[in-house]
């Protein structure tokens, strides 16, 4: 089931004043401050006359005021979500019990946070075990106000700078048409595409922020909706969260029993995750952090775990392994990581990369080491500065410019060009002060952009590879080498059958025009080679290639 909060309604009876909403009940009386669950299910809230006028004369509330017990085994997660209830009802801030452990099992019931919450030193055990809902958020970070459904906008351009709208505040818009398919996905996953979608942010005079530009034509539109953006920051803080994780089959049924931030300007800073128990088969989770429909989040100082890499069979019916992340990204703008790490080995092929995202604009990793940064359904501009990624490195396709500086990269490919999206990306790439550890320094092959492309499978959109490139102080740390290890490629084989000019694309690729190389160190003594298949880069312009 859903929460949906209502206005705050303030009934007077004869010794009690009674807070409506629509899973709950808040009641203020000379009763002891306590929560209990009623006989349909819903919560009823009770706080005495004497805690309300020490809560509110304190600024905040605990967990244990509502009776968290925090001693690891008793489920407090119906005094969690009571405590915030309270807290959004009163304006107060939330703070956790330094010394507690509160246990949170599979009950289908999410705390809700709309005001300032310090989880502190306090540890959260989430047990996956037996739930009700796999894809019910524990907490979810919600605005207090509503979206709003703008009228007379029947169709967008590429590029379009204003709405002709006259606002009360700056919007992130979201926007779709069902008729036109978009990233119709090629491989053992396999799928017929999804709808038409951008988001973007416009002031209140309707003008679109030219870093989150449209990027695709809207001859028609299906459905738009304008979300308020928050102008006051909300700071969520500490804590050390445990999952005890799921042992379902291995299937494609994701667990997203996490924190949601779906709030504009969100703070969240200082907080830990880990994972335990995870056996020899499991279902994959969504994010234990999912960031959607929101924009302007910063996550600082935090520590994350990859999950365990579990198989199944694809939709194309062979073996695929599955996605499973801590970290996701939804059709939101502005989202930025610093300073996080993970607890497990970034180079651990074990565990699944650990960041996903899709519809996303303006992401940044800021002195991260995680395993993985990737954009699944376009990325519009993304930078990466130093940081430390992993095995599975940078995988990517979108538009703008892709930045990748003062990081080192231990995988197979400084960046890959996602082919179950086409290998795609309108802009630019600029890679500089950055260090290249193929494979974690034991090289089979290294190539600097990789990707793969056949011509024969509709993606739903004109496939670009990056316009021009410019790499400049790479140190390549190619040293412990294979055999047969010939030295390290500008360029992938993309397609290993275009072997000369007359092979035939039905879906044209719009090759790079122009690379620009300066002071590419490379460790081993090789040089560096355009690519296995120079047939198909033979017009590229390549300025600084050594022969």
């Amino acid at each position: 089931m859903k929460t949906h909060f209502l206005s705050l309604l303030f009934l007077l009876l004869i010794s009690m004043k009674a807070y409506s909403q629509a899973e709950f009940t808040i009641s203020y009386s000379h009763a002891q401050t306590h929560v209990q669950v009623d006989e349909n299910g819903y919560l009823k809230i009770f706080v005495s006359d004497s805690d309300l006028e020490k809560f509110k004369n304190q600024g905040y509330v605990r967990y244990s005021d509502f009776g968290a017990v925090g001693d690891g085994k008793t489920d407090d997660q119906n005094s969690i979500v009571g405590t915030h209830a309270f807290a959004n009802g009163n304006s107060l801030n939330v703070k956790g019990d330094d010394e507690a452990t509160y246990y949170i099992g599979g009950n289908d019931r999410k705390a809700i946070i709309q005001t300032d919450t310090d989880f502190g030193k306090a540890s959260f055990i989430i047990d996956d075990r037996n739930v009700k809902n796999r894809t019910a958020p524990i907490f979810e970070v919600k605005s207090s106000l509503e979206p709003i459904k703008l009228e007379g906008i029947h169709s967008l351009k590429k590029g379009q700078n204003k709405l002709d709208l006259e606002l009360d505040q700056a919007y992130l818009v979201t926007v779709s048409d069902t008729t036109v398919r978009r990233y119709i996905r090629f491989g053992l996953n396999q799928n017929n595409g999804y709808p038409q979608t951008d988001n973007f942010r416009i002031d209140k005079n309707g003008k679109i922020d030219s870093k989150s530009p449209i990027i695709w034509d809207f001859d028609q539109i299906t459905e738009i909706t304008a979300l308020p953006i928050d102008k006051k920051n909300l700071k969520i803080s500490g804590g050390h969260f445990t999952t005890i994780a799921n042992q379902e089959e291995s299937k494609y049924n994701y667990y997203s029993r996490n924190l949601l931030i779906r709030r504009s300007n969100v703070i969240l800073d200082g907080i830990e995750h880990h994972v335990t128990e995870e056996g020899e088969h499991g279902a994959p989770y969504g994010g234990f952090i999912t960031i959607q429909d929101c924009a302007d989040v910063k996550v600082m100082n935090s520590i994350f775990t990859g999950h365990k890499t579990y198989s199944t069979i694809g939709r194309a019916g062979k073996p695929v392994s599955m996605g499973s992340y801590d970290l996701t990204v939804n059709r939101a703008l502005n989202v930025s990581f610093i300073n996080c790490s993970q607890t497990n080995d970034i180079n651990d092929r074990t565990y699944w990369g650990i960041f996903g995202s899709n519809y996303s604009k303006n992401l940044l990793y800021d002195n991260c080491k995680l395993s993985r940064f990737d954009a699944h359904m376009g990325v519009a501009n993304a930078t990466i500065r130093n940081s430390e990624l992993g095995h599975m490195g940078i995988n990517a396709i979108g538009t703008g410019t892709l930045l990748v500086e003062n990081s080192t990269i231990n995988s197979g490919r400084l960046i890959n060009l996602r082919s179950d999206y086409g290998s795609t990306w309108e802009g630019e790439f600029i890679i500089k002060d950055c260090v290249f550890k193929p494979t974690a320094g034991n090289v089979n092959q290294a190539d600097l952009i990789s990707g793969y492309y056949s011509g024969q499978h509709d993606f739903g959109y004109v496939c670009y590879m990056p316009e021009t490139i410019k790499i400049i102080n790479l140190t390549i740390e190619d040293s412990n080498h294979s055999p047969e290890y010939n030295g390290p490629m500008l360029f992938a084989n993309f397609n290993s059958d275009r072997k000369d000019e007359t092979y035939l694309e039905e879906f044209p690729y719009v090759i790079t025009k122009k690379v620009i190389l300066k002071n590419i160190k490379i460790k081993s003594g090789k040089q560096l080679g355009v690519s296995k298949n120079p047939v198909m880069f033979q017009k590229v312009e390549i300025e600084g290639l050594k022969k």
